[in-house]
């Protein structure tokens, strides 16, 4: 009918400002967080590593109460050296190994106590524990608990992380085959991954193509605003009638084939697919039902929805570049996500060093 006047500066207000708040507490909260775990953590713990008497490797320490071998000047030894690096526990996550604060990591395989003393008297570094002088690592009887195990391996120090890790990758070995015993032995965590990787090449191209797909409507949106909301509401119905009639038939087809023919090994995965379908399929038709109810409710915004996606053709025609909006978004989630794990780390450090 008659054009309405618009007056947006003057019809603006606030809105939304009880949400705000809430956001601006978040914030707050969340910051307090960040700064708690800041104050009390300790990232040099994380970062630089310590030995098994509280040490922190690369600076002074303060005297730990009761605690042997505390309270000792680091500054010279940068770097975490365990005396037995493949001695893995695999429950707890950690190695069962003394570690030392040492000057350098041994690049070169050491096979005798007599190669342990030399590397000890040429780069300056005790690989044995802090008790025993480099001088009497042959000759001591206790040299063979206080020094590490024999041979000790080649390491390397791990880039930012300062801990002396064995380049030769069959010392995780153990590691490896309890990793892969726990993934073969856990058969949803086994169904899940072999699905994964099998599908991988498909679900990669279809996130490429949902993105082509995207960016091609953006264009095109400019020119057939008014068939293509049509043409969306048409293809939303067709496609959860046929999914949901998909889903039924898989879950029907898979009820009447017969249970002789499949092998007992596979007769718990194929009652597990069964009634995953089932779920699936109930969920569809849910879903489908409730999505008709909202467009026979919805039937009469048709018009506004058909002008907002003109509007916004033009919108994208004048401002080009909110087509890497999602991009600019993702990337912000990724510094947000990064900035939590680090707040995270933080208060993985709190409090005080206690003998364990």
């Amino acid at each position: 009918s008659s054009k309405r006047e618009w007056k947006p500066l003057e019809d603006r207000s606030c809105t939304d400002i009880p949400w705000l708040l809430l956001f601006i507490l978040f914030c707050i909260g969340m910051g307090f967080i960040c700064g708690f775990s800041i104050a009390t953590g300790a990232a040099a713990r994380l970062v630089s590593g310590y030995d098994s008497y509280g040490n922190i490797c690369g600076q002074k320490n303060a005297k730990l109460e009761a605690i042997p071998n505390s309270g000792m000047d680091h500054t010279h030894r940068k770097y975490v050296f365990f005396l037995d690096p493949c001695n893995l526990d695999l429950i707890n996550r950690k190695i069962k190994s003394i570690a030392l604060c040492v000057t350098a990591c041994p690049r070169q395989e050491l096979k005798t106590l007599s190669d342990v003393q030399k590397f000890a008297e040429m780069n300056g570094s005790a690989l044995c524990s802090y008790n025993l002088k480099p001088s009497e690592y042959t000759t001591s009887s206790k040299a063979s608990v206080l020094c590490p195990k024999l041979p000790v391996p080649a390491s390397a120090p791990i880039p930012f992380f300062h801990r002396c890790a064995p380049v030769n990758i069959s010392c995780y070995a153990k590691f490896a085959e309890a990793l892969i015993t726990f993934v073969s032995d856990n058969s949803v965590l086994h169904r899940l991954i072999s699905g994964v990787m099998t599908s991988k090449e498909i679900i990669l191209g279809l996130c490429l193509l949902s993105l082509v797909l995207s960016m091609i409507l953006m264009v095109i949106i400019r020119y057939i605003s008014r068939v293509l909301v049509w043409i969306l509401t048409i293809l939303v119905i067709l496609g959860s009638l046929g999914g949901t009639g998909v889903l039924w038939w898989l879950y029907a087809k898979q009820r009447r084939s017969p249970k002789e023919t499949v092998i007992p090994e596979q007769l718990q995965i194929a009652e597990d697919n069964l009634r995953a379908l089932l779920i699936y399929a109930i969920s569809a038709t849910v879903f489908t039902v409730i999505l008709f109810l909202i467009m026979l409710v919805m039937r009469k915004r048709v018009a506004l929805t058909i002008a907002l996606f003109h509007v916004a053709g033009k919108v994208f025609i004048h401002l080009p570049l909110l087509v890497f909006q999602p991009f600019w978004t993702f990337f912000a989630l990724v510094l947000f996500w990064a900035y939590w794990i680090m707040t995270l780390l933080f208060l993985g450090t709190a409090g005080s060093a206690v003998q364990n």
